[in-house]
């Protein structure tokens, strides 16, 4: 069976984890955001493809689900003491995939080309594309600051400011990196991970042509919810649905994917609202979703295949 998974950041990676476990190397692609991209420092940083790496490669650090482990904060405080930009921080060690991005991008490398590279010499040994090789890039607009760029919501200013709108600059222009169109096109089973819908899935389905696909082979489609029990995992996905109107609930995620998904993959303790799902001619699957262990992570995976 081949699969093809759309993502955002750490829930993307620890699903993309245990479906390694239960699917061949070769049967798999990722489809990573872009939208979180920034340029900061005269550094290109991919923070949704480097998690994803991180993660596959079991050296991203435990405590902060991004980053790598055992890093040191040398040269961000050498920025600070300068008052250079410290607002994002950069692990010495991370700072490292960074340079060799950057380096290679303007080397005229594409970005899906240097993430094949990166990701190779971690020991990674399926397909991670990012969803373009264009500029994309999220922006929201606040009550209070106007419109910001994604990492000043999220990092500057700790995703702590109402959001009215949130607009995707480029995705009118740009197109999707090659491989894209072609793995969701054969894929058996396309999976919508379990990411921030609106910040990390939305960037994705805005490049030209890829909510067309899953509009079409919407039998096909199975999405696992990113809000259990009515609050998000991590981040500010709850938030951000009722900030915009919507239900911060399973309903609220059915609903957001309705033209695009066949199933839903919902938690246990949501499972009285199966039914509400069903009524969105979307099939409810009832499980086990949060991935606190290795065991649930792989089963979470079959889950998904099945």
């Amino acid at each position: 069976m081949t699969i093809a998974v759309l993502c955002g950041g750490v829930g993307a990676a620890r699903l993309l984890r245990g479906l390694t476990q239960v699917v061949k190397d070769e049967e798999l692609v990722a489809i990573v955001n872009v939208g979180d991209d920034m340029t900061l420092h005269g550094l290109h940083i991919s923070p949704d493809l480097d998690t994803i790496t991180y993660t596959l490669a079991n050296a991203v650090s435990t405590k902060r689900g991004w980053g790598l482990e055992g890093e040191t904060w040398q040269a961000m405080e050498m920025v600070s003491r300068y008052g250079g930009e410290d607002w994002f921080g950069l692990g010495d060690r991370d700072l490292g995939t960074h340079l060799y991005r950057t380096q290679r991008l303007i080397q005229g490398a594409h970005l899906a080309t240097v993430t094949g590279e990166i990701v190779r010499a971690w020991g990674i040994n399926f397909a991670v594309l990012p969803v373009t090789n264009d500029h994309l890039r999220t922006h929201v607009m606040t009550a209070t600051e106007g419109e910001i760029t994604f990492q000043e919501y999220f990092v500057r200013l700790h995703h702590d400011v109402a959001v009215t709108a949130v607009r995707f600059e480029g995705s009118e222009t740009c197109s999707p990196a090659p491989g894209v169109i072609e793995a969701l096109e054969k894929a058996e089973r396309i999976v919508i991970a379990p990411s921030n819908p609106v910040v990390s899935i939305d960037p994705v389905l805005a490049v030209p042509g890829i909510r067309e696909i899953l509009q079409e082979r919407r039998a096909s489609v199975v999405a696992v919810s990113p809000i259990v029990g009515g609050r998000a995992l991590k981040g500010p996905a709850d938030r951000l649905l009722r900030e915009l109107g919507r239900e911060s609930s399973v309903i609220g995620v059915a609903r957001w994917y309705q033209d695009l998904i066949g199933s839903l993959i919902i938690d246990t303790i949501d499972h009285g609202l199966a039914s509400e799902v069903a009524k969105l001619d979307i099939d409810p699957v009832v499980t086990e979703s949060v991935m606190t262990t290795p065991e649930i992570t792989v089963a979470l995976a079959r889950t998904v295949l099945g």
